[in-house]
């Protein structure tokens, strides 16, 4: 393994060596997104990963109540109040049955109803605050009322700048997050200031139940279920909001003469206006915080100064591609999806854990994520050389949720860790089938510790990563079946594959599972090897006789007797995982594996799928497939796929099944683009590109 790091290493220098250095700034401003209105869907947002401060046209929250979101703002409702329902405690889940025993599952229970429901939906992330212009109600001024509406967000600073023209004068806005904390700035220039024709209001919603809080986040008419109070000093005020058992705050300092009066009658609703003699100019910087902040927050041209500092860095840091020079209005497009999903990544996707499906532009799933997305939110962290955004999760995250996962595991006769699904940040997953019953999570740990091994080979690594492998080993271990009838281990009955759409009861050793269960395993046992240690000899037993990959007519199916693969249109309209096997995965260390079977198995996949049905990461896991197999036409085909979308602003559209936006898209796709611009162990003769397309590239290391 040294040797094919080494080997990368020496690549990645002599690129570096042979080619001129990009100018990537140059490539990077090319695709600042520009709006003349604001999008009803998407915000334009600033952020810093754990933070972030979404805008309409005003470059505020005007007219649309785009959302603030942080990695820390969740809340929780009040515990049902019926007999038996009142505690966490009180939730029992269901058993099944699973290879001749019960098993206890955390579904929900038809027996516990509101205590099953209130642990799905709580806790929900929460929508900090709307920050908006304060116009006098006798106005009635609207988006429309607005003129020369202009709004740029420069992607190499992290400054979004909005001009437009209202009651006869002109306003522009500078908009930006601190990278440090969770703090935006303010900065206005307008006349209307100085004739207080225009203040800023700060608002407060309370909580919503919904599945997909989208665009929005909150209920802004339940005024009378939270409080808020003003506390206000020399250029200084302080907003405490208490919804139910939580508590924040917002400090808000400012230059100048102004004064914050309110709330206004039966809102929650504070405005900032400047006094007679201020001048056209207003600077204001607000914090949100779960504690009152005694030292005071950065003020706006400082904010402004560091976040041109840190996404300077950002960009010139870590690997780098550069389609420009192609020609091709393909590359052209392709070269926009990376550049802003570089960017929105690291506004909604470089926190503290693993991002949800929104990220911090809104709410699925309750503000929950999912335990089976990290290596779509976070791989592409590490093979973009960006290792000290994807060292803000990982692996503290599996760290803290060790513990609860050992326990899970406890509680229904395994060994080792069973990692969850719809997490919250406690690692509590949220009752569900689904929830309970997914298993691809698991060898997620492996495949982040071998990446960074990769990189970073040595004691420190082995040592970082060794408890979180043993522990999850035992438990894949532990979950294998010894089938006595057929002499192999299998994996399931019950469980749901990654597709999520089959019967758990009959799905059994499917194919991507049983690939990533060698691939977890193989791991695990290397690391022994690394650190001189013996490998369990249970380990190796299960390794060596787990089912072979389930072959039909030629081709791979979801699961080992799937009735009716390639004809029950039900069973190919959700994610085709096998294609993963060989593409996302190394290819598996098993005579089941051919290249024939996974050539016929890709062709059937791009002929037959219903790809109007597909989840964004299928994408760049199909074309993945298709740049190993030699097809880089396909590949990028697929990146731009007509159902694979990504807006104006570079957000990745839901489709019909998720909300908008749906970032497992964009980390997907980066993780596709460093596979085919930095290369694979195996690959080094497969063009990366469709003939007449010029990539150049810097950074980039060799995937498995």
């Amino acid at each position: 393994m040294k040797t094919t790091t080494l080997l990368a290493l020496t690549l990645v220098v002599r690129a570096a060596i042979a080619s001129p250095s990009i100018d990537r700034q140059a490539v990077v401003t090319q695709f600042n997104p520009t709006r003349h209105a604001s999008s009803n869907s998407t915000p334009m947002q600033v952020g810093n990963g754990n933070f972030a401060f979404g805008a309409d046209i005003t470059g505020l929250q005007t007219f649309l109540p785009f959302n603030t979101l942080s990695s820390w703002g969740w809340h929780n409702f009040s515990l049902p109040t019926a007999a038996n329902q009142t505690s966490t405690e009180d939730f029992t889940g269901l058993d099944w049955w699973t290879h001749g025993k019960l098993v206890n599952y955390d579904q929900p229970n038809p027996a516990e109803p509101l205590i099953s429901n209130w642990l799905i939906q709580n806790p929900q992330r929460l929508n900090l605050g709307r920050i908006g212009f304060y116009f006098d109600p006798v106005l009635n001024i609207a988006e429309s009322s607005l003129s020369s509406k202009s709004q740029t967000l420069d992607l190499y600073s992290g400054i979004l700048t909005s001009q437009f023209s209202v009651l006869g004068k002109d306003v522009q806005v500078k908009t930006a997050v601190d990278p440090d904390s969770d703090t935006v700035s303010i900065q206005i220039e307008s006349d209307l200031l100085e004739g207080r024709k225009i203040g800023v209001f700060f608002d407060y919603p309370y909580s919503d139940v919904n599945k997909f809080d989208a665009p929005f986040v909150g209920v802004w008419n339940a005024t009378s279920k939270h409080t808020t109070s003003l506390q206000q000093g020399d250029g200084k005020a302080s907003i405490r909001h208490e919804i139910d058992d939580t508590t924040y705050y917002t400090s808000i300092q400012w230059g100048g003469k102004a004064s914050i009066s309110g709330p206004a009658n039966g809102t929650h609703r504070y405005v900032l206006s400047s006094k007679p003699g201020s001048g056209s100019s207003l600077d204001l910087s607000i914090n949100f915080s779960p504690f009152l902040e005694e030292k005071i927050p950065p003020d706006a041209d400082s904010i402004t100064s560091s976040s041109e500092k840190w996404w300077q860095e950002y960009w010139e840091s870590g690997a780098f591609i550069d389609l420009t020079s192609s020609k091709n209005a393909n590359a052209t497009e392709l070269q926009r999806r990376i550049i802003l999903s570089q960017y929105l990544l690291a506004v909604n996707g470089a926190g503290h854990d693993s991002p949800q499906e929104s990220g911090l532009v809104n709410n699925g799933w309750y503000g929950k994520f999912h335990l089976e997305m990290p290596v779509w939110h976070l791989g592409h962290w590490a093979r973009w050389g960006k290792w000290d955004l994807l060292g803000r999760a990982i692996p503290g995250m599996y760290e803290r949720f060790l513990p609860s996962s050992i326990e899970r595991a406890r509680l229904q006769g395994y060994e080792g860790a069973r990692w969850g699904k719809m997490s919250d940040p406690t690692g509590r997953s949220a009752p569900g089938e689904i929830n309970s019953l997914l298993i691809w999570q698991q060898p997620h740990v492996m495949y982040f510790a071998e990446i960074e091994y990769r990189d970073f080979p040595g004691e420190e690594t082995l040592g970082k990563w060794d408890e979180l492998l043993t522990q999850t080993a035992e438990f894949m271990v532990s979950f294998a079946f010894w089938n006595s009838s057929t002499g192999v281990y299998d994996l399931g009955p019950p469980m749901y594959p990654v597709s999520e759409n089959t019967n758990p009861n009959t799905t059994i050793n499917p194919t991507f599972e049983l690939a990533y269960w060698r691939f977890g395993l193989s791991i695990a046992s290397s690391w022994k090897e690394r650190q001189h240690l013996p490998v369990p000899a249970n380990w190796t037993h299960v390794l060596s006789n787990l089912a072979p990959l389930p072959i039909e007519n030629g081709t791979y199916t979801i699961y080992e007797g799937i009735p009716n693969m390639w004809i029950d249109p039900n069973t190919y309209y959700d994610h085709p995982a096998m294609t993963g096997i060989y593409g996302l995965l190394p290819p598996p260390d098993t005579p089941s594996f051919n290249l024939t079977i996974m050539n016929q198995t890709a062709t059937k996949i791009a002929g037959i799928w219903d790809f109007n049905q597909l989840f964004g990461w299928d994408f760049p896991m199909l074309a993945m497939n298709a740049a190993r197999l030699g097809e880089p036409e396909r590949a990028v085909a697929y990146l731009l796929d007509p159902n694979f979308v990504f807006d104006d602003a570079g957000y990745p559209v839901g489709g019909p099944r998720v909300a908008t936006p749906y970032m497992p898209g964009s980390g997907s796709l980066l993780l596709a683009v460093a596979m085919m611009a930095g290369g694979w162990d195996g690959g080094e003769e497969v063009s990366a590109w469709p003939e007449g397309w010029v990539g150049r590239s810097e950074g980039f290391t060799m995937a498995m």
